[in-house]
């Protein structure tokens, strides 16, 4: 079995990953898959791991933060993407299809629709959403406004999924990176990850500056490369431990007490996987919001940048028990490769 994932997004971020991190189980059921970007995505996720991908329009509508005209816009560019990936479905001689978040899994959807093959549509936005259940089996992840519905209207398979991360992100060891700190680190203060995923945002940025101002009593690690230069500037405080853009995740998450990051994505999983209690900034990533407090319930609490200390003090001082509801959880997702291509398996097969 030989399958396309069509992919969104540059080739660069979180989207990119969950791709790479699917390509890679897939193969270990022993199914073949080959990557799918826009051919203006530079793809660098990919590029920095010598894999070669194909090249076929992917319009992207803005995700969870599409407006309407947005997806008008995009809408005009989806017929035309969609028959071209049909074409590419057609040459390639593909058994099947899997669309991956957003216009990925649109685009991937309608093509295999038009070239005839089945598809699973890896779902995480209201458009994309409605599109694949209407179209083939769909993978509802926890981002999807109908994850939690208890009943969801379609004529083909669906289930609920976690995000595959990795299986070794549980397996970081703190000692691997003591010598990467700088003096500012105290091995007898807490220690709290500030993280919006590859790129540092606005609001997180505010919110590490804003809880270094108030505290000075813990380890205040931020990484991610700055969306703007002048972010720099905000998290330039003396409490503050600039880590920048970092390999060594895992690593880091084994000396972590706390994670305050963004509602979405492959980092609450994998924090929550590696049983680390959660507070969210909300509205982060351009207003979007997901409600995965009550998905990770017990594990996760909310916030923005104007309580971020009062909500932060509320998880260190109830940490055994998130750690506990983390726990709950963290099985679940460290099982969900197997469960995401044995459900892709048997949907592609019929």
């Amino acid at each position: 079995m030989e399958l396309l994932l069509f992919v969104t997004g540059r080739g660069i971020g979180g989207d990119a990953v969950t791709a790479y991190n699917i390509q890679n189980y897939l193969q270990e059921y022993g199914i073949d898959s080959k990557i799918v970007l826009d051919p203006s995505a530079p793809g660098y996720y990919f590029k920095k791991r010598n894999m070669e991908w194909l090249k076929s329009p992917i319009p992207n509508a803005g995700g969870h933060a599409a407006t309407k005209i947005k997806l008008i816009k995009a809408a005009f560019k989806t017929l035309t993407a969609s028959i071209k990936g049909a074409r590419l479905i057609r040459k390639t001689k593909c058994d099947g299809v899997v669309g991956v978040i957003g216009g990925g899994a649109i685009i991937g959807c309608l093509s295999a629709k038009l070239a005839g093959v089945p598809a699973v549509g890896i779902v995480a936005t209201p458009t994309d959403t409605k599109v694949s259940l209407k179209l083939n089996s769909t993978l509802l992840l926890p981002e999807s406004p109908l994850y939690t519905k208890s009943n969801v209207e379609s004529k083909y398979n669906v289930h609920t999924q976690y995000s595959p991360i990795k299986m070794d992100i549980i397996e970081g060891n703190k000692d691997n990176i003591l010598d990467k700190l700088t003096d500012k680190y105290n091995p007898e203060n807490p220690s709290i990850l500030f993280s919006s995923g590859s790129t540092l945002f606005d609001d997180m940025a505010k919110a590490a500056r804003k809880f270094a101002e108030e505290n000075d009593d813990v380890n205040i690690f931020v990484i991610g490369d700055p969306l703007k230069e002048e972010l720099n500037s905000i998290i330039n405080h003396p409490n503050i431990i600039n880590l920048g853009y970092i390999n060594y995740i895992k690593d880091l998450y084994n000396l972590l007490d706390l994670a305050v990051i963004t509602d979405d994505g492959l980092t609450l999983h994998e924090t929550i996987a590696c049983q680390i209690p959660v507070v969210v900034v909300l509205g982060v990533k351009y207003g979007r919001y997901h409600n995965l407090a009550s998905v990770f319930e017990g594990a996760v609490l909310e916030s923005n940048v104007d309580n971020i200390s009062e909500v932060v003090k509320n998880a260190l001082d109830n940490q055994v028990e998130m750690k506990e509801a983390a726990k709950k959880y963290s099985a679940g997702i460290l099982n969900s490769p197997a469960d995401l291509c044995k459900f892709i398996k048997e949907n592609i097969e019929k």
